[in-house]
């Protein structure tokens, strides 16, 4: 393989630019030319395509979000889009891919690798929702934001002695909820992953507030409802002051964690590496501290579950 390409799809998340880096890095230390696609799969077809060199990627190692940018295609969904985009890379050359992107853009690679394409999934995302992987490259930065933003209201919630409501994204999974909220210590955690009884949260609240306590946090991932809904409910039924807050897409952006951006660079590594193997559409991940990769069809057909053992940890320690 002399020549390979790679794009980000989807939502964008810290820890892309320094997954790109690792690829054309690693490519180049192999002597395979490396172009970059702008603009994720709409870019493909449009052949929005530029060589890169060793200082396309110099300075990124720290900034958040994609320099390749990103858009979603409804396009690429069909196979007419595919092999506009099949073309486009048969034009420049390019024999082999690296996708950085969460499900939906694994979705594309995947139709890619079905078509002949050698395609390898790189997983970006905050929502930390990719089978095959303990953890998705810019999941830490988004929790770490969010934990920020939960100890600042928890100053204020302090300081009026309020209910707070903190709707956090995830999608429909529940991991930056769960995670966040065991971290600062929330008095409840609502996720799509489990099931949750509205009069045992308002008991709890009331407990506490019978024993002199002045306020509380409760963590609500988007997949289970509008925090604001929930806010509404819960000041009806305690008669307490509640205050809503939805974190929104700060919680996307931001400088790279040490720690995505070494796990970027090294699932980056390792997808050129899979590639230069003969490996086609598979998705590379980190177990146990392990690289590893998997069948794509294999990760699409599952569903990630959330660690069920965290959120039981979450309830007893917030009694």
């Amino acid at each position: 393989m002399k020549r390979i390409g790679v794009l980000t799809s989807g939502g964008d998340s810290p820890g892309m630019n320094a997954a790109i880096r690792a690829v054309v890095r690693k490519a180049i230390y192999h002597d395979i030319e490396v172009y970059g696609i702008y603009y994720g799969y709409s870019g493909l077809i449009a052949g929005e395509i530029k060589k890169m060199e060793l200082g396309s990627v110099g300075d990124i190692i720290h900034r958040g979000g994609t320099m390749l940018y990103t858009a979603r295609c409804e396009e690429f969904k069909t196979l007419e889009g595919q092999m506009k985009g099949i073309a486009q890379l048969k034009k420049f050359g390019i024999e082999g891919l690296v996708v950085i992107g969460g499900d939906g853009s694994f979705r594309g690679a995947q139709k890619l690798t079905a078509q002949g394409f050698p395609t390898i999934g790189v997983p970006g995302t905050i929502d930390n929702d990719i089978p095959g992987t303990d953890f998705t490259i810019g999941f830490d930065t988004a929790l770490n934001t969010v934990i920020d933003a939960i100890d600042k209201i928890r100053d204020t919630a302090t300081s009026h002695e309020r209910t707070y409501v903190i709707e956090v994204m995830g999608r429909d999974a529940g991991d930056l909820a769960l995670w966040s909220g065991l971290a600062d210590g929330a008095e409840t955690i609502i996720i799509p992953e489990a099931d949750y009884d509205m009069d045992e949260i308002i008991g709890r609240l009331n407990r506490g507030q019978e024993r002199g306590k002045k306020h509380s946090i409760i963590i609500v991932a988007e997949g289970v409802g509008s925090g604001i809904e929930f806010g509404k409910r819960i000041s009806d039924a305690t008669g307490t002051e509640t205050r809503v807050t939805v974190l929104g897409h700060i919680q996307r952006g931001g400088s790279p964690t040490g720690m995505d951006r070494v796990l970027a660079s090294r699932l980056g590594a390792k997808a050129v590496d899979l590639l230069i193997e003969g490996k086609a559409g598979v998705t590379v991940g980190i177990q146990k501290n392990e690289l590893v990769y998997h069948d794509i069809d294999e990760v699409l057909s599952k569903g990630r579950c959330v660690d069920l053992d965290l959120y039981r940890l979450s309830q007893e320690l917030s009694i």
